[in-house]
C-alpha cells in the first residue's frame, strides 16, 4: 500500500473553485482501479489551507492516477497557484496503537 499525505494551500480567494474543482476530481479518482482512499478536508480556510489523505493499492495505481487525463488537467490548472507539501510512505502492513503488526484490509 502507499499512502501519500500532506497539504495543500492556495489563495483563500480561489478556494472555493479550487475545492470545486477538486471534487470533480475526486469523484473521478474514487472509481479508480487502485485507489483505497482519496480525501480532502479544508482545515484553514482563511489562509487557503487543506489537509490531503491518499491510499493506493500499488506505486503501479498511483501512477495511473498521476497519468490520468483529468489528473493532469487539474494539475496544469492550479499548480502554479497551490503551494503543497506531500510524502509518500510504503507500507506493508498496519502497526495498531499497541505497535502490533497487521495486514491491510
Amino acid at each position: 500500500m502507499i499512502i501519500v499525505t500532506g497539504y495543500v494551500q492556495v489563495p483563500p480567494s480561489d478556494l472555493k473553485d479550487f475545492t470545486r474543482d477538486l471534487a470533480d476530481l475526486t469523484e473521478a479518482t474514487r472509481a479508480r482501479d487502485g485507489v483505497l482512499s482519496y480525501d480532502a478536508a479544508v482545515v484553514d480556510p482563511s489562509r487557503g489551507r487543506l489537509l490531503v489523505m491518499e491510499r493506493w493499492r500499488d506505486q503501479q495505481a498511483l501512477s495511473a492516477h498521476l497519468a490520468a487525463a483529468d489528473t493532469i488537467a487539474f494539475v496544469a490548472r492550479w499548480g502554479a497557484a497551490a503551494l503543497g507539501g506531500y510524502q509518500k510512505v510504503r507500507c506493508d502492513g498496519r502497526a495498531g496503537l499497541g505497535g502490533r503488526l497487521s495486514r491491510p484490509h
